[in-house]
């Protein structure tokens, strides 16, 4: 195998190879987008536990017998069999198969959170260090068209004093994946703020371009307890009287993503095992986790958190995260010395203090959500992943696995804060 550090930033003269370690949601959908080049990047392995889900992405990737596998140890025993690995495993899953593959030689593309712990993150940092591997974090948000345009209008608005920033997670969501999901208990997965938002955390410090020195946060887990569950409700929305009335029904939820598209479709076949019938969808809700009462489940993570920032040279931040919003774009306000931007994912808006003017510059690229590719950012992640190796042009990774650490690093430090009530110091 040829790799990026070998031949010393020079192209290769055929695709980049990818093994995949988790084709869940997250790994089968990079694993798509990288199919669509395929003069760049041919998938070749896989290493997924669920039989029916690896069957599906062996028939979509025309895999060979030899190259599928029920655990990634196993692949991992025959050494290098591709150039890059892609390793979208649960977040508590992530340092080992990590450690391992950059050891072997692989160059890695890890979905975010780097991990739950912050040892392990530091511990990741530290592998790339000692192996020289390529690592890339799945910070969709810093490759968006979007993104791209508002760095490219800041100087406009002068010297950044302060940014406000939300994340509208949105009430069905939340309910499906800090609810009821794989990320609703912080010892199973990660607190919600790693999980949810540390995209946020770690766009802000890009936009900003300066380091966090100094960090608080305030929040909890306000709504979806039992103390706030109605009289009368059901353990499961299946069998629950108030199914028709509840705005959190996981009933309404996936049967309308059964018969309709978007989210609620993506959600639908999460919690269906990817199979889009009537009667996956109510066996589902009869046995599984996305069938229970959101005021009956065992979740743990807070449902709203502000986190409060101030950046080397005095410019601050605050940022919020919310599950009690419609399923929208973030909502952005970034305060100048010459002028404000407002962006909400799609559409920027430039204030000029001078001539009290207002410029306004349509970015879209599709929705921002996981269904609808974040507005372009797993499109643009996966094509300057893959170019990067295939070109030999390293500069094209806006996510290094350093500056991710970084910010991951601030993630926590406003989790302490919040848990503990104190001031952070970076």
């Amino acid at each position: 195998m040829i790799n990026l550090k070998d031949h010393a930033g020079k192209p290769l003269d055929r695709p980049v190879t990818l093994a995949v370690v988790g084709a869940g949601a997250r790994g089968a959908a990079y694993a798509e987008l990288a199919a669509r080049h395929p003069d760049k990047a041919r998938v070749i392995a896989v290493a997924e536990p669920r039989a029916a889900v690896r069957d599906r992405f062996r028939v979509r990737h025309a895999l060979t017998p030899d190259r599928i596998f029920d655990d990634w140890r196993k692949m991992a025993a025959l050494g290098r069999i591709a150039d890059a690995v892609i390793i979208a495993t649960l977040d508590a899953d992530h340092l080992e198969p990590t450690e391992v593959f950059a050891g072997q030689g692989y160059d890695i593309l890890l979905e975010k959170p780097i991990a739950p712990v912050e040892e392990q993150v530091l511990a990741i940092g530290e592998a790339a260090a000692r192996t020289g591997a390529t690592i890339a974090v799945c910070h969709v948000m810093r490759y968006t068209p979007y993104t791209r345009t508002l760095r490219e209008l800041l100087p406009l608005i002068g010297e950044i004093v302060s940014v406000e920033h939300l994340e509208p997670i949105g009430f069905y969501h939340f309910a499906h994946s800090f609810v009821r999901g794989n990320w609703r208990r912080t010892d199973e997965t990660a607190f919600a703020l790693l999980a949810k938002s540390c995209h946020d955390i770690d766009w802000l410090t890009a936009v900003v371009g300066r380091r966090v020195t100094r960090v608080s946060s305030f929040g909890g887990l306000k709504h979806f307890t039992a103390a706030n569950r109605p009289a009368g409700a059901a353990d499961r929305c299946l069998d629950c009287p108030l199914r028709d009335s509840c705005a959190y029904s996981a009933v309404t939820l996936y049967r309308d993503g059964l018969r309709h598209g978007g989210t609620k479709r993506y959600f639908t076949r999460v919690m269906s095992g990817g199979v889009l019938t009537e009667e996956a969808v109510t066996r589902a809700l009869a046995e599984g986790p996305y069938g229970r009462c959101v005021y009956a489940s065992d979740n743990d993570v807070v449902d709203h958190q502000v986190v409060g920032m101030e950046f080397e040279g005095g410019a601050t931040a605050s940022f919020t995260m919310t599950a009690f919003t419609p399923l929208e774009n973030r909502h952005t306000k970034i305060f100048g010395t010459l002028g404000q931007l407002t962006g909400d994912g799609r559409f920027i808006h430039v204030y000029d203090f001078a001539s009290e003017r207002t410029t306004t510059i349509d970015t879209s690229r599709g929705g921002s959500n996981a269904a609808e590719g974040h507005a372009g950012g797993d499109e643009s992640l996966i094509e300057s992943f893959v170019t990067a190796l295939h070109e030999g042009r390293p500069e094209l990774i806006l996510s290094g696995i350093q500056e991710s650490v970084d910010s991951h690093r601030v993630v926590f430090a406003a989790e302490r804060a919040r848990r503990q009530g104190r001031l952070e110091h970076l």
